[in-house]
């Protein structure tokens, strides 16, 4: 077999068999593969798209090329939540403990962040002395007894993806959905879940920017689980504005434990409710989404929630504390109000902006080697359909870095469109895809 006629079948529109597949990500991994060849076909397919079965056949490839995580002595279904990231997006944070609270077994990988905020892992390493570094006996006898772990993902998962996803990065060959889906998938299948709910968000600080798109990827998506046996949801939620108040890492920490308490933003609440009902179907708790909603009501409102969490922080060697005292999580020693130069409605918050902003302050990296600054960040005192007045507060600003904040407040207010019309919020939800079927909302 010669990757010359691998390229050359696809350049011509033709599909690509599971033999072919496998031998251009196995060859490439090894480095047998030069990049010059492997980002021709990349381009091929990335021109000439790849059907459902060659998705497939390279998200199995795929996530063969390294370590596959063995999950199976954790009792029960194993169910992971994956979001495509956004700003303000805290998710795992409080809906991780809720899910586990109502008896559904979270064995969570999750990765840092580079771009607006921190990842998962960024965001809980703000709690003073959490670790996200778990050897995997440890992981599995956690997830056994308090039906919760989260951990970083290791450097063998899925090698291929690191290697093609830097050559597609710099031959713009990075939008197109079946990589796109194949680059996800492939890590959430070796992290050894056997059922997976899928957030896929759409709007101005999503990835996918339209609903068209975000459909497409998540229908992709879940085929792809459906194809390797995988029960799989796919959500489709907003991102045209920052998901509940807070964006930086410890302010979003303290707006997941207020989740907990029963005191969180209505959108931020909306969405843990549906991803929890969701996960606890394909876990098997809940015989139906309604079900499923009314036990993680029940987890909040009982305080069981609140206490897996303090449960899960202790047990990754956190400071448990924190959830009733927020001064020992890392704190800005500047916070700014920014205020409205004009009286009106909200009729747009440009989240991208805001993320840029916030990444500006130091809550988020640019490059992967930039350093955290885990107390920066931006909470939001307004969001779409409120009504200001002129020299209303619409933000406070925590930082530390004074010369960096003239920056950011022009980023930020540039975000924020006013009008003197009433607009409606924004919907959060759009759709459900399944292997069966998408409904749209």
């Amino acid at each position: 077999m010669r990757i010359y006629d691998i390229i050359k079948k696809k350049r011509d529109n033709n599909e690509l068999t599971k033999e072919e597949i496998n031998f251009f990500v196995e060859q490439y991994s090894k480095g047998e593969i030069p990049d010059y060849q492997a980002s021709a076909l990349l381009m091929a397919i990335y021109l000439n798209k790849m059907n459902k079965q060659e998705t497939v056949y390279l998200t199995e490839a795929m996530m063969n090329s390294g370590e596959v995580i063995d999950l199976s002595e954790i009792k029960g279904i194993k169910v992971d939540k994956h979001s495509t990231g956004g700003v303000g997006d805290k998710t795992t944070i409080a809906l991780a403990p809720l899910v586990a609270a109502c008896k559904a077994p979270v064995a969570k990988m999750s990765g840092r962040g580079l771009g607006h905020t921190g990842g998962t892992l960024d965001k809980l390493e703000a709690i003073p002395g959490f670790s996200i570094e778990m050897e995997s006996d440890k992981f599995v006898d956690s997830v056994n007894k308090h039906k919760i772990a989260v951990c970083g993902q290791t450097a063998s998962i899925a090698v291929a993806d690191k290697k093609m996803y830097a050559l597609r990065d710099v031959t713009a060959t990075v939008d197109n959905i079946s990589l796109i889906a194949a680059s996800i998938m492939c890590k959430k299948l070796a992290s050894g879940a056997n059922a997976i709910l899928l957030d896929v968000k759409t709007g101005d600080g999503a990835f996918m920017k339209t609903l068209d798109d975000s459909f497409e990827l998540a229908k992709a998506m879940v085929d792809i689980g459906s194809g390797m046996n995988r029960e799989t949801i796919g959500m489709i939620t907003d991102m045209d504005e920052p998901l509940g108040f807070a964006v930086g890492n410890s302010l979003e920490v303290i707006e997941a434990i207020e989740t907990l308490k029963g005191n969180g933003p209505k959108d931020f609440v909306h969405l843990c409710e549906t991803l929890g009902a969701y996960m606890l179907v394909l876990a098997k708790v809940a015989k139906d989404y309604e079900e499923g909603i009314l036990k993680i009501r029940h987890a909040i409102s009982s305080g069981e929630a609140l206490d897996k969490l303090k449960v899960f922080i202790e047990n990754q060697g956190g400071d448990k504390r924190v959830i009733d005292d927020y001064s020992l999580l890392p704190k800005a020693s500047k916070i700014v109000p920014i205020k409205s130069s004009k009286a009106g409605y909200i009729s747009k918050i440009e989240a991208e902006e805001v993320g840029i902003s916030a990444m500006i302050l130091g809550a988020g990296r640019e490059t992967k080697e930039d350093i955290l600054d885990l107390s920066a960040g931006i909470v939001l005192e307004k969001k779409v359909g409120d009504y200001v007045r002129e020299g209303d507060i619409l933000a406070y600003m925590h930082f530390n870095k004074e010369e960096k904040f003239e920056s950011a407040k022009e980023r930020f207010i540039r975000a924020y469109s006013i009008v003197e019309a009433k607009v409606a919020p924004r919907k959060l939800i759009y759709g459900v895809v399944t292997k069966n079927e998408i409904k749209k909302f």
